[in-house]
């Protein structure tokens, strides 16, 4: 069973549980894959999908940023809530300790040794994670961390 198969029975599961946090999570992921379908004009591949739903983790992350500015807790819970359902379908997020031996093998492989390098590191570190789910922003603090101590 393909990704949006999985996400459409799921749903349809959590409708019938009366699950309404679960349910109103992935119609709105349901939305979103319907969307990108018509941009793209064919159906989504599973790589496709877990580009969509990282992009929906990232978009609630940022909302997250700015509720916690704006002190709207509540909003916070609700989209945490959400990124809780999302990443049930992503493989499993990199760990810290994964990242770190990602950008250390980035840095000696490009020779990087200052600030100014970052983007070569950034791009070598995102193609060893490739396929384990990386947050783009953490690797990009922990290779700002390691260059400016150099």
């Amino acid at each position: 069973m393909s990704l949006s198969e999985q996400i459409v029975s799921d749903l349809t599961a959590s409708m019938k549980a009366q699950d309404a946090q679960r349910t109103s999570t992935l119609r709105m992921v349901k939305a979103a894959m319907m969307n990108r379908k018509i941009e793209k004009g064919l159906d989504l591949d599973d790589e496709e999908m877990q580009k969509l739903l990282r992009s929906l983790v990232k978009q609630r992350r940022d909302s997250i940023e700015q509720y916690e500015k704006a002190g709207r807790q509540e909003l916070v819970e609700k989209e945490q809530a959400e990124i809780a359902v999302i990443e049930t379908y992503l493989p499993q997020a990199a760990s810290a300790a994964e990242i770190e031996a990602a950008v250390t093998t980035a840095i000696a492989e490009t020779g990087a040794t200052s600030i100014n390098d970052m983007g070569k590191v950034m791009k070598a570190a995102q193609a060893a994670l490739a396929g384990k789910n990386a947050d783009g922003k953490v690797i990009a603090d922990t290779v700002k961390a390691r260059l400016s101590q150099s």
